[in-house]
This record gives structure tokens, C-alpha cells and sequence, in this order.
């Protein structure tokens, strides 16, 4: 019994001493200054005061122009030492960030097991879903864990590849009850045996820490993550259930993204609260889960953050290069949003690359402006070209042309071209036929510019539209910070009208008018 007390004594005592080392880490930035907390604003920083070369980063922005970037942002040392953003897109506008979302959902569940509403990681998955009736039951599904899920290592049947077509996501997508399908998928391989791409894992994740918590995860994200940070501007999309989905979704201002990256930077400590467990920092910034990628082998994966190990960096990662990085050798956040993919490996070189020092370096009035000119650059939209005006502008304009059920969705469009203020209305199918459709208007530019139109629950839409050719119009349509495009091509003939574009899954899609408009 003696010797059992000595036991616990001694490892509660080697928890305080953990704790405390923590502590005085978080409290003390790599380069020895007091910790910056910006839970009501960012402190701001010229880079060369934080040992980082300005010219480096010009360089690095142009990178970012070539791979389609909305925002790039760098925090070093708790200061923002670059903090850029591409045309259309503005600071203002909360972004999508696809699958990053999941690592949010993991941290939730972090916290959730700090403060004692989860007992442990390895806590079976079935035992919070005892109300349901769940197919597919066998001892392999009995033994699913949390931490299962956390490490995309669960063995449910999943056709999610990362360099593919997300099969089994889709067809969650159009279930009225997502839980329940995650849950009835049949086992393919023993849990804990191998990764495998899984968007559904996540979102079962949201819902037990719904359950968990007795409110929404949207409620519980904004009492014990966002309201802590001093995050206030989020949305996140919800399944028909209402439960927030788990493995995309949710929209953040790239500074509050920052934020969750900064968190992590200082070990779970913000200010002097801790909010996340001691170990989950550890094994989130140690993954040994190998992700099995041919073209990229040295990525790991741990509590649904991806990692580069021997570039000692770790990521919130999400489709389309929305990403937090995580840089703990140089007391980096690096956040970035886009609308296309970017090489990891390849960005991170290039943030490690514009470190000089760990103390401040002279002042570099050249590479400052440099790089302020990029900055000014990249923040303005520059025309694209335009075609001249045929004479068909005046007798389509304001016409409303009306279409059968088709793969696009459109009900009906008109173009207001003739006009001092240029816009579009179109009406959509709703998936749901029984429905009335969804109606849609805004500003359409006509000089290469986009024309942004008013905040929705959809979004922000900015438009433009040139003429091609006499007869056919090019409509560019894009959804500010949700990383998607759309592109309509559009052929006048008489009475009728030839609408072309690709629908959801990226397939060509062609519907002509009907008679009469």
C-alpha cells in the first residue's frame, strides 16, 4: 500500500512539474519576450523586428499568386509580421475552410475531455450511440475508439481518397441522417490497423460532443474555444439533423484561424487558463499515423491535424490549401486560405526560408517596401479583357429565360445588361422539388472587374461577365471565401438560349431554354 502511495504521489508530482514546465513555455515566447495574447487584437510587427527578411516574404507572396491564394498570413513570436490578402477576397469576408474544420472538431473533443465530459480517448464509439440501432455490428465495430477516429484509423468501409473521387462522402452528403450512415457502414479492416480518409469519422465526433456537452457543437465551440480566443465571426455549415458537420464546414476570419494555430504554438495555454489536456499538444506535434501517400511519404497524421515531421511542422489541413500551421522550432503560425492546392512541403521551405534570426534583425527599408508594394498589389484586382458589345446585348437583356429540371440546377436567368447598374437574377431547383426554389440576384461587372454583391446565407458572390463572340456571353461567378468558382457559358440564338457548365461533380453539363423563353 506504502509502496502504491509512493506511486501516485509521485506521479501527481510528475504531473505538476509537467504542468509547471508548460506553464513557464507558454508564458515565454521561443525568444525569451512575455507571451503576446491577442484575444482582443493582434499585436502587428515589420518582419526584420522579428528575425525575418521582407524581401523573403515578397518572394513568398508571389508564390502564393501562383497557386491561387486568398490570404496569406504569418504570426511570429505572437505578432503578425505579414498579413496579405488576394483579390476579391478581404479580411473582412470569414472563409471556408473545408477540412480544417476536423482539427477544430479535435480539439472540441480535447477539451471536452479536459474538462471531464469524456473519460478517455479510448472510450468505444458505440457506447455513446446506445439509442440507436446500428448495422453492421461485429467485434471489430465494438472496438472503434474516439482515438480511432481521431486517427482516421477506425476500419469503417470508406472511399474518401485524397487524390480522388470522395465517393462514400457524397453519398453521405444526400443521407438525412449522416450519424447513422457513419455509424452503418460495415467494418473493413480491425481499428487501429491502418489510415484511411474519412470524413465521416469527424462528424461523428460532433455529434458526441454534442451529446457530451448537452448543447450544440456550435455552442460548445463558441463557450469553450472561440469565446476564450476572442473569436466572434464563424458559421458553420449543419446536416439535416442540425449537428454541425464534422469534417468540413465551418468559416473563420484568417486571423481567428491564427488564433487556434496560436494556441497550439503555446502548448493549450491561453492567457492563464489551460484548455486543452497536457498529452494532446505532445501527440498532435508527434504523429506517427503514416497517411500511406505515395507522393508525399513523410506525411503523418495524429488527433486529425496532419504533420510533416522532419519539417517539425503540424497542420490543420483543408481542401484546396486551407491551412494552420503550426511551427513550434521557429514560434510560427502560418495561415493560409486559397482555391487551389499547394505543395506543403514546398511552403513550409519557403516560410522557414525568410527566418534570419532569432532576435531582430536591422531595419530594411528596401525590403519593406518591396514588400508593402506586393501587399498593395496583391490586394488589387487588376481588369481582366473584355470583348466588345454586340448589338444581341439590347434585345437579351432583362429577358428571362426559364429551363426544364437539369444537372445545374438552374430554374430560370436574366441578364440586365442595358443598365447603369448591370446584375443578374436567377432562380434554382431546390433539392427538394417540393420546395420553392432559392432565388439569387447581384451585380455583374462588365469592364474584367468582379462586382461583389451583398452578404447571404450563402455568402458573398462577386460576378463579372464578357461577351465572347456576337452571340455568346461568359459569366464568372465566384463564391468569395468559399473556395469555389463558377463559369457559365451562355449562347443566344433567337428566342433560345444554350446554358453550359459543370455541375457538383465537376461533369459538363449543357440545357437549352424552353420554347418561348
Amino acid at each position: 500500500m506504502q509502496r502504491l502511495r509512493s506511486a501516485v504521489s509521485g506521479a501527481t508530482l510528475g504531473m505538476f512539474v509537467l504542468a509547471a514546465s508548460i506553464s513557464c513555455r507558454s508564458a515565454y515566447s521561443e525568444d525569451g519576450t512575455a507571451t503576446v495574447w491577442p484575444t482582443q487584437q493582434w499585436q502587428t510587427s515589420t518582419p526584420e523586428e522579428q528575425g525575418m527578411d521582407s524581401a523573403a516574404l515578397a518572394k513568398l507572396l508571389d508564390f502564393g499568386a501562383t497557386r491561387s491564394l486568398d490570404s496569406l498570413l504569418l504570426v511570429r513570436h505572437g505578432r503578425i509580421v505579414l498579413d496579405a490578402y488576394y483579390a476579391p477576397y478581404a479580411a473582412d469576408i470569414p472563409h471556408r475552410i473545408n477540412s480544417a474544420t476536423k482539427a477544430v472538431v479535435g480539439t472540441l473533443v480535447a477539451i471536452a475531455r479536459k474538462d471531464g465530459l469524456l473519460d478517455s480517448f479510448d472510450h468505444p464509439m458505440l457506447e455513446f450511440f446506445s439509442d440507436r440501432s446500428i448495422a453492421n455490428v461485429d467485434d471489430r465495430k465494438k472496438a472503434v475508439t474516439i482515438q480511432n477516429l481521431l486517427d482516421m484509423t477506425s476500419g469503417l468501409d470508406w472511399k474518401e481518397p485524397l487524390d480522388g473521387r470522395p465517393d462514400t462522402m457524397i453519398e453521405m452528403s444526400r443521407q438525412q441522417d449522416w450519424t447513422q450512415f457513419v455509424l452503418d457502414r460495415p467494418m473493413s479492416s480491425a481499428p487501429g490497423d491502418i489510415f484511411n480518409y474519412n470524413s465521416g469519422g469527424p462528424h461523428v465526433l460532433s455529434a458526441i460532443v454534442a451529446k457530451l456537452a448537452g448543447m450544440n457543437t456550435s455552442d460548445y465551440a463558441k463557450a469553450k474555444l472561440f469565446g476564450p480566443l476572442g473569436i466572434s465571426i464563424s458559421n458553420w455549415w449543419r446536416d439535416p439533423q442540425g449537428i454541425p458537420i464534422g469534417g468540413f464546414g465551418l468559416a473563420l476570419l484568417p486571423r481567428d484561424m491564427a488564433k487556434i494555430g496560436y494556441l497550439y504554438l503555446r502548448n493549450g495555454q491561453w492567457e492563464d487558463r489551460s484548455l486543452l489536456p497536457l498529452d494532446w499538444i505532445d501527440k498532435v506535434s508527434h504523429a506517427t499515423v503514416n497517411m500511406n501517400m505515395p507522393r508525399a511519404p513523410d506525411l503523418r497524421y495524429s488527433n486529425l491535424f496532419w504533420a510533416l515531421p522532419e519539417k517539425n511542422v503540424y497542420i490543420a489541413d483543408g481542401y484546396h490549401c486551407q491551412l494552420i500551421m503550426v511551427l513550434p522550432k521557429l514560434d510560427i503560425v502560418a495561415v493560409t486560405t486559397a482555391r487551389d492546392f499547394c505543395p506543403l512541403g514546398k511552403l513550409t521551405d519557403l516560410i522557414a526560408g525568410a527566418v534570419k534570426s532569432e532576435t531582430a534583425l536591422p531595419p530594411d527599408a528596401a525590403g519593406a517596401n518591396l514588400l508593402a508594394e506586393k501587399i498593395r498589389e496583391l490586394s488589387t484586382e487588376k481588369a481582366t479583357e473584355v470583348g466588345a458589345t454586340p448589338e444581341i446585348a439590347s434585345a437579351i437583356s432583362g429577358k428571362t429565360y426559364k429551363f426544364p429540371a437539369n444537372a445545374l440546377g438552374v430554374k430560370s436567368l436574366s441578364l440586365t445588361l442595358i443598365a447603369p447598374d448591370p446584375h443578374y437574377d436567377v432562380e434554382a431547383y431546390a433539392r427538394d422539388r417540393s420546395q420553392p426554389p432559392l432565388r439569387f440576384s447581384g451585380p455583374i461587372g462588365l469592364d474584367g472587374l468582379y462586382r461583389k454583391g451583398q452578404l447571404t446565407a450563402s455568402g458573398i458572390f462577386a460576378t463579372k461577365g464578357k461577351w465572347l463572340n456576337g452571340s455568346t456571353f461568359e459569366v464568372e461567378r465566384q463564391a468569395v471565401g468559399m473556395d469555389e468558382l463558377q463559369k457559365w457559358t451562355l449562347s443566344f440564338d433567337g428566342d433560345r438560349l444554350n446554358l453550359r457548365g459543370k455541375n457538383r461533380e465537376g461533369r459538363d453539363v449543357s440545357v437549352d431554354s424552353e420554347p418561348g423563353g
